[in-house]
């Protein structure tokens, strides 16, 4: 059960309970001699259950007063579901619409796009745990990995709040990366990449996250956020002049990406119609048998002690008002 209390010292006081065993509350009759009483098996019974009344009276108000309780445990379940990390760009490109515009009227920016979708990705995830994790110029450290779901929403409504800075993906990654290290593997971990944008990654940033992402065992999912009228994530350069990673970086990401040796997808969202078209299939995909770890509150039983003590009491005292008196 897993039981334990606040103030230990009380419990001394417990073998004093056992007093209505050694003596009866009743009051002592004498008969001149006990042959003429005849054999009364009713209130030998009588006799025993007020002093066990009395024995559950007094231990239960000194559990009450020790404060009795469960403490929190957890219990592994099995489910369906993944470890998913969200990681969200919260660069200043975020706060205009897929137009390129500042929103207006019946227009929705793509951070309140990704916040509504997300957020009902997240409710529909019964079994899942997930983390939450931001980048702009540097990255956010939001949530961890955790199975409330109100912390979760909480994390992912923040993306209505006014965008930060520039693009920084690589430390991005890196930060969700950092969330299953050291962690036992129990179902598949996945990170879902939410971004209009991306930048250049420098070598030594690429060897990092080739490891990472082999080391972990990690899927990676790419939600692009494209604006109207921007390059997307499949069409080549047209130009040499273009061909390099500071003039088309969401290209050549995506190639990066492609070849780090893990399962990858990528999904252009033109608006919020394709973006949940793409929650819904990563929804999906990531549907695997998963094991996972629920907390257990604790639970106060002082409560439960002086109700029975209470009861008890009663007992008691009903019996003592209807004691025979000569």
């Amino acid at each position: 059960m897993n039981l334990a209390v606040d103030h230990a010292a009380v419990l001394w006081g417990l073998p004093l309970a056992l007093l209505p065993l050694w003596r009866s509350p009743f009051a002592v009759t004498d008969y001149s001699w006990n042959v003429l009483l005849p054999a009364d098996a009713a209130s030998r019974w009588i006799d025993w259950a007020v002093r066990l009344a009395g024995v559950l009276a007094m231990a239960a108000l000194l559990l009450g007063m020790a404060g009795l309780h469960r403490r929190e445990y957890s219990v592994e379940r099995l489910g369906r579901g993944a470890h998913v990390v969200l990681l969200l760009d919260r660069s200043r490109s975020m706060d205009d619409s897929f137009a390129g515009r500042t929103p207006s009227g019946k227009d929705e920016s793509k951070s309140a796009a990704a916040e509504r979708l997300l957020s009902q990705f997240v409710s529909q995830r019964k079994n899942d745990l997930i983390g939450v994790a931001a980048f702009s110029t540097s990255p956010l450290f939001v949530l961890p990995l955790t199975d409330n779901r109100d912390a979760v929403l909480a994390a992912v409504r923040a993306l209505k709040l006014p965008a930060l800075a520039q693009t920084h993906v690589g430390k991005g990654l890196a930060m969700a990366l950092s969330y299953f290290q050291g962690k036992d593997l129990t179902g598949s971990r996945v990170v879902v990449l939410v971004s209009d944008g991306a930048a250049a990654l420098d070598a030594d940033g690429q060897a990092k996250l080739r490891r990472w992402f082999l080391e972990n065992q990690v899927r990676l999912y790419w939600v692009f956020l494209r604006t109207a009228g921007t390059p997307g994530l499949f069409e080549p350069p047209e130009t040499p002049a273009d061909d390099n990673p500071q003039v088309r970086p969401e290209y050549f990401l995506n190639q990066f990406f492609a070849s780090l040796g893990t399962p990858y997808r990528a999904y252009e969202a033109e608006n919020p119609g394709a973006m949940e078209r793409a929650m819904a299939d990563i929804g999906q995909l990531e549907n695997l048998p998963v094991r996972y770890r629920e907390k257990v509150p604790r639970q106060d039983f002082a409560g439960a002690c002086y109700l029975a003590a209470a009861v008890a009491l009663a007992a008691l005292l009903g019996a003592k008002r209807w004691e025979y008196r000569r």
